[in-house]
């Protein structure tokens, strides 16, 4: 089999949902998660590199695009159960590294292998461009549950989803970005109209860190 068996492969990423079991007035596949990612990275990079950063574009595309491939494998686990405990977190990446693996060995033609492991493997790393894959990774997550909420829906699942990207967004290290992030979108986002309070719920985050 050649790269054929791949590119087929890419429209199971749309087939796969996320947050799946809970109601929601608009699905995300993880196909368009992924690039939406890009998306978003793409501008941070480039507020990023406005301010004097040195970006290695190449492998921040690379990142983004691929970070969520081995979903295709094991589906979209939900964030609260996926960090439910490190060790818990720290199987299920075994189990998607040894997949994605297998994957590349019995299904990339071996002039391209060697090129497969390097974009595959877990991007989210201390560089530049592993910062703000997961940053951009968790911005989408924020989104997502923002328009849930924003349109009404009562599940609380969302409401923790907020919540939880918005901190981990404040907190990661990426001056430049959480700075434009806080003092740009999130005024934005307040002033929206929305049918649950969602100035209320960015305002208590907000209110413990400082």
């Amino acid at each position: 089999m050649g790269i054929h068996k791949f590119f087929t492969s890419l429209n199971d990423l749309e087939r796969i949902f996320r947050a799946p079991g809970r109601f929601k007035f608009e699905e995300h596949n993880v196909a368009a998660h992924s690039w939406k990612v890009s998306q978003y990275a793409m501008f941070f990079g480039t507020l990023e590199e406005m301010n004097g950063a040195t970006i290695d574009w190449k492998s921040l595309y690379e990142k983004t695009i691929n970070h969520d491939f081995a979903e295709v494998f094991i589906g979209d686990i939900k964030t609260p159960v996926k960090h439910a405990s490190v060790e818990l977190k720290q199987m299920l990446a075994h189990v998607e590294e040894k997949m994605m693996e297998k994957f590349i060995r019995e299904e990339i033609p071996p002039d391209f292998q060697a090129v497969f492991f390097e974009r595959m493997k877990e991007g989210k790393d201390a560089t530049i461009e592993g910062r703000l894959l997961e940053f951009a990774d968790k911005l989408d997550q924020f989104y997502e549950s923002f328009a849930e909420l924003k349109r009404g829906n009562t599940d609380k699942e969302f409401v923790i989803m907020y919540q939880q990207a918005l901190q981990k967004l404040l907190a990661m290290p990426l001056e430049v970005s959480v700075n434009y992030f806080r003092n740009e979108i999130l005024n934005d986002v307040m002033k929206e109209e929305t049918q649950i309070n969602l100035a209320a719920l960015t305002n208590e985050v907000l209110n413990k860190i400082k």
